[in-house]
């Protein structure tokens, strides 16, 4: 069950690293929201056994305090 984890999170990391070499039109803001919520997934479903309401729940959490971080330039 720990191997099934650990490849759903390493997947989840790759699937979100991926996807956000697609993101130049996007601003600083929706970047740090999607790494967020891609972060918060992963955590979330690890956290709680790959429960789908972890994984959701975690997704959403992470991509509130991805949206609030404040970046300087």
């Amino acid at each position: 069950m720990k191997a099934i984890k650990h490849i759903i999170a390493t997947a989840s990391i790759a699937t979100v690293a991926f996807g956000l070499t697609g993101c130049a039109g996007m601003s600083q803001n929706d970047k740090n929201t999607a790494v967020g919520a891609g972060a918060g997934a992963v955590i979330g479903g690890v956290l709680t056994g790959g429960s789908a309401v972890g994984t959701v729940g975690g997704a959403a959490v992470g991509g509130v305090i991805g949206n609030q971080v404040k970046t300087t330039h």
